[in-house]
């Protein structure tokens, strides 16, 4: 199948209205966690995963497990046939109660699929693009930056150099604002 067949014959309407449930879920960035999982969506459709369709039906999903954490995994598992494999993918990329964050990408890096490695480079290309100083302190975002050098960019290479390339010039980017608002603020 080539990939605008496997389009056109993808189905992601079920997998859309679980994923309404985060239109409630807001971020700190503005917006709402619905909108972020198509943004998730959006970046695998650019790296055309158009093959792939439990990847693009769990990037719906990723985040509706922690944010939502009395969701029926079950019900989610018989959404269609591929259900099952679409949840294992999210509870691949789900972050346990009580894991510290770096703890979990880590055991993301070590242990993840291809796919888990896949979703969560494009769910941290998405952070890092709405990650702003108006939101974060400096010192968060610089800790985010160094956490996904460490982490999420080994998964990266992994999986697909392309990312590899966006995710270091989204660092370079955030890190270059921080330089120059703080030499700024000493001209002052």
């Amino acid at each position: 199948m080539n990939d605008h067949d496997a389009l056109r014959n993808l189905v992601l309407a079920p997998y859309i209205f679980k994923a309404t449930a985060l239109i409630g879920v807001s971020r700190r960035v503005g917006g709402n966690q619905f909108r972020h999982a198509f943004s998730t969506l959006g970046i695998l459709f650019d790296y055309k995963y158009f093959q792939d369709s439990i990847l693009l039906k769990a990037s719906l999903i990723h985040d509706l497990l922690e944010d939502l954490p009395e969701t029926e995994i079950e019900e989610i598992r018989y959404t269609d046939h591929e259900g099952h494999r679409v949840v294992d993918l999210v509870l691949e990329v789900t972050r346990n109660t009580g894991e510290e964050k770096e703890d979990y990408l880590q055991r993301v890096l070590e242990t993840g699929s291809d796919n888990a490695l896949i979703l969560k480079c494009a769910d941290r290309i998405s952070n890092l693009t709405d990650l702003h100083r108006d939101t974060d302190s400096d010192f968060k975002i610089a800790k985010y930056l160094d956490q996904t050098e460490k982490y999420v960019l080994p998964m990266a290479r992994k999986v697909n150099q392309d990312m590899v390339i966006e995710i270091s010039d989204l660092i370079a980017r955030r890190r270059k604002i921080l330089e120059r608002m703080n030499l700024g603020a000493f001209d002052k």
